[in-house]
């Protein structure tokens, strides 16, 4: 008798300490898998270190700042069980957009010449607003209409890429003050994604927002039956999501000193990638921002690591997109471990 209370004393005690392991330490070891792989390779194929090349991590890290801030919008959205393929594009139109009113009385083309110099508040400002008008529609249009978030998302994607395309007769828009610029530059970027996350990663676990975002992904009736608006909750995600693709936008334009209405193109495949990668489940309830932050570093490493290798770039979309399907496959099989457990 005594011997089978041990036994399930010991395995109670082996549940609990599983339990305390976050569940971002496995993709966190998948992180360090990849960069040791790629620190083998580049020794045998390339002569040279992968991990000790300080210039190329702090290069590979800005590249993945602005995914990863539109990734943390993007978590949101996949937690409450929609998508939000307009990102890229939101980028894109914002990054003109702010721009536009960020030049700098210097430049001779200024697109509105009685609008230049003005403090960097007024464009960041006016990019962020952009981004915000372009969620509060997806999420009207989804919590209102009822119409699916791919087909409100995928409408959004293609009309904010023709606006971009629009706004200037497809001329890109330079001249930007250095006040605008310094956003941009230098490791600002990575402070920016790195607030980003810490806000909403308390938001998601502590506050009520977090609370109604998980359990309208887990379960709609309940979370109805339960109270919660669930219509204006998906408005208010949907919202964030887009205000956050235009601060993406915003520093995209400020680091390139540049804005072109290409920019943002596969943004928001990206940043669905580094989500699903992160361990957010694409059937809504599950995920940590934690995570998303490591999936983005991960997709990070790899670009970074096939270009050190230089793997041609055709290549490179290939084996994203066979990571994209792997991720998908593991959390069907997550979710059907779940369920029969």
């Amino acid at each position: 008798m005594s011997t089978k209370i041990e036994a399930s004393a010991a395995a109670a005690s082996s549940s609990a300490s599983k339990r305390r392991i976050p569940p971002e330490f496995n993709i966190f070891l998948v992180l360090i898998g990849i960069a040791l792989v790629y620190e083998v390779l580049g020794w045998i194929f390339i002569g040279q270190s992968f991990l000790m090349n300080t210039q190329r991590l702090t290069i590979m890290i800005l590249q993945v700042a602005v995914i990863g801030i539109i990734a943390v919008g993007v978590t949101q959205v996949i937690i409450t069980g929609g998508i939000d393929l307009s990102s890229g594009s939101v980028v894109g139109v914002t990054a003109m957009i702010a721009a536009s009113v960020a030049q700098a009385s210097t430049w001779p083309r200024a697109l509105y010449p009685a609008l230049t110099d003005l403090p960097a508040i007024v464009p960041i400002t006016l990019g962020l607003c952009v981004g915000l008008l372009a969620g509060l529609i997806n999420g009207w249009l989804i919590a209102k209409t009822k119409i699916p978030p791919f087909i409100a998302t995928l409408g959004m994607m293609v009309s904010a890429r023709g606006l971009s395309k629009w706004y200037t007769k497809g001329q890109p828009v330079s001249g930007l003050t250095d006040q605008f610029n310094f956003i941009g530059t230098g490791i600002w970027p990575v402070i920016v994604f790195l607030v980003v996350a810490l806000i909403f990663h308390i938001a998601l676990r502590y506050t009520r927002y977090g609370k109604f975002t998980y359990a309208i992904g887990a379960n709609v009736q309940a979370a109805r039956v339960s109270g919660i608006n669930v219509e204006a909750h998906l408005i208010k995600v949907y919202a964030i999501a887009g205000m956050l693709a235009g601060l993406a936008g915003v520093v995209t334009a400020a680091r390139a000193q540049t804005a072109q209405a290409g920019m943002g193109v596969m943004y928001e495949l990206d940043a669905i990638a580094a989500t699903v990668i992160g361990g957010t489940s694409l059937a809504g309830g599950v995920g940590r921002i934690t995570g998303t932050v490591i999936g983005t570093v991960i997709l990070g490493v790899m670009t970074s690591g096939f270009t050190f290798l230089r793997v041609d770039a055709y290549y490179q979309e290939i084996v994203k997109g066979m990571i994209i399907v792997a991720a998908v496959v593991v959390d069907v099989y997550r979710q059907k471990k779940r369920k029969t457990v």
